[in-house]
């Protein structure tokens, strides 16, 4: 392919080989990821012999009055068929400086309940497979189990979108259209939940770069002249699996959460990450019910924005210390790209953030907005910028 850059003249090109290699080795670390993780004497809580821990307070499960993880409840509830849907709309627009480059937007639809682990097209047989492959299930021997479907697209363009010829010196085009199954397993004896998630998409289509030139028609905003140089143009099949273990730390406050999330994925975003989260407020949902750490740009961003509860009203946000081995979105796949970056002049430890705060009514209305961003992944040029962007979430709970 020719990827000559007018800016500095170097070759980026897509070297599926380094990117895939490294994919097919971070699966096989995933294998031993959770083993790693779990780093608690299946005969000790809380540091205490089981039978010393009886009187011990345990995680409340799951019901509308329960809140934070200081009341036991004897049995779990049965996952209900219809629980929760949420509508997430991502724009970099959303944020005060008003940027259109970047993560540029996307849109998300998800559900939970049983209906969405028995649905014809979920990919719940799948993610069990793999989570048997790699050690996931059996982790939370008293588990409840959770289960979520996402429906979903994003895109990220450069920033002179009036170019119709490649703009090889900045970020490509990229988008990704998208269907996500996610489970939970909840520990109540040690205050931890495990979440795993299975995304099957396609890179390059069409859809997302026309949806956005549509919109910005009908607003009279500038027209992205360069969808058809977008990484993997004409389409290409990609997916990703990850797993992420939360711990819920104990801050002894009833109107504060805080919980420690170690994840790992691997598929067309590759990496390794850390976070430390909270929410503050007036807090009635059970804590890993609320996830917004686990969300990947568009992927995850309609998934955990809470379960039934009273009203609430609270303060949310987290840092999280990325490691990114490979981005298809920047690097491309197998077919080849017009523009896109080797791993080299990439920058694989980042800084992420995010900031928001929500609103629950007793009806199950429930409305959010969040500010998000990360350092910058290019390395030079025109690229290396910091991403930032807005999200307003919908949801409603039954």
């Amino acid at each position: 392919m020719n990827n000559a850059s007018g800016y500095a003249a170097p070759r980026w090109g897509v070297h599926p080989n380094s990117g895939l290699l490294l994919t097919a080795v971070f699966l096989i670390v995933l294998g031993a990821a959770p083993t790693a993780l779990a780093q608690t004497d299946p005969g000790r809580y809380n540091n205490v012999p089981l039978n010393q821990a009886d009187g011990q307070i345990q995680l409340a499960l799951l019901e509308q009055d329960e809140r934070t993880p200081r009341r036991p409840r004897p049995e779990p509830r049965r996952e209900p068929a219809k629980e929760s849907w949420s509508f997430a709309f991502d724009n970099d627009a959303l944020v005060p400086s008003h940027r259109d480059q970047d993560y540029t937007y996307g849109l998300s639809l998800s559900y939970t309940g049983r209906n969405a682990r028995d649905a014809w097209y979920s990919l719940n047989p799948v993610l069990g497979a793999l989570d048997g492959l790699f050690g996931v299930d059996g982790r939370a021997p008293q588990r409840v189990d959770g289960h979520s479907i996402e429906f979903g697209l994003f895109g990220f363009t450069p920033e002179d979108k009036a170019a119709s010829t490649p703009v090889y010196n900045d970020r490509p085009y990229a988008s990704l259209i998208y269907l996500s199954q996610s489970r939970v397993r909840i520990d109540p004896r040690e205050n931890v939940a495990w979440h795993s998630s299975l995304t099957l998409g396609a890179l390059g289509l069409a859809m997302v770069g026309n949806g956005q030139n549509a919109v910005h028609k009908v607003i009279g905003s500038e027209h992205a002249e360069g969808w058809k140089h977008q990484v993997s143009e004409g389409g290409e099949p990609t997916a990703r699996y990850t797993v992420a273990r939360q711990k819920y730390l104990d801050v002894s406050s009833p109107n504060l959460e805080v919980k420690s999330t170690v994840q790992a994925s691997a598929g067309y975003l590759t990496e390794a990450r850390w976070s430390l989260s909270f929410r503050g407020g007036r807090i009635a949902d059970p804590w890993w019910r609320f996830n917004p750490e686990l969300a990947s740009y568009g992927d995850g961003a309609a998934r955990g924005n809470g379960g039934p509860a009273r009203a609430e009203s609270y303060v949310w946000g987290g840092v999280a210390v990325v490691a990114r081995g490979y981005n298809a979105f920047l690097q491309g796949q197998f077919r080849d790209s017009e523009v896109s970056y080797d791993s080299g002049d990439l920058n694989h430890a980042l800084l992420e953030a995010w900031l928001g705060y929500t609103q629950s009514f007793a009806s199950g209305w429930r409305l959010s907005y969040v500010l998000r961003g990360h350092t910058s992944e290019v390395r030079e040029g025109p690229a290396d910028r910091n991403l930032m962007w807005g999200g307003l979430i919908i949801a409603r709970t039954f």
